[in-house]
């Protein structure tokens, strides 16, 4: 099917992936959480892929490197929210490590 340059795209592929893995986690978060950590996780993780779609349009969008350099910061929100979730022992280290380096891929 893919009508959209954005669906061919790996990097496109693989956030859209990462989000629907940082829901599962969020979905986890104790309930006092649900309103604070989970929603900004959830948001931060969703505008990864959403810069990156926004970026994707045209031959050579000269807005495309601003859209990337969003979704770069929207991750560095993710990886934060990561250590705030480790330090409330919502993460182990070995969780911990792993969405790290996922992140980093």
């Amino acid at each position: 099917m893919n009508k959209f340059k954005l669906e061919k795209l790996l990097i496109w592929q693989k956030t859209m992936d990462f989000g629907e893995e940082i829901d599962d986690l969020a979905e986890a978060f104790p309930d006092k959480e649900k309103d604070d950590l989970s929603f900004q996780i959830r948001r931060a993780a969703d505008s990864i892929a959403l810069n990156i779609s926004e970026g994707s349009i045209g031959q050579r969008n000269p807005e495309q490197k601003k859209f990337i350099g969003y979704a770069i910061r929207s991750l560095a929100e993710v990886v934060t929210c990561f250590y705030k979730a480790k330090r409330r022992n919502y993460l182990d280290i070995t969780q911990f490590e792993i969405l790290y380096e996922n992140s980093f891929e």
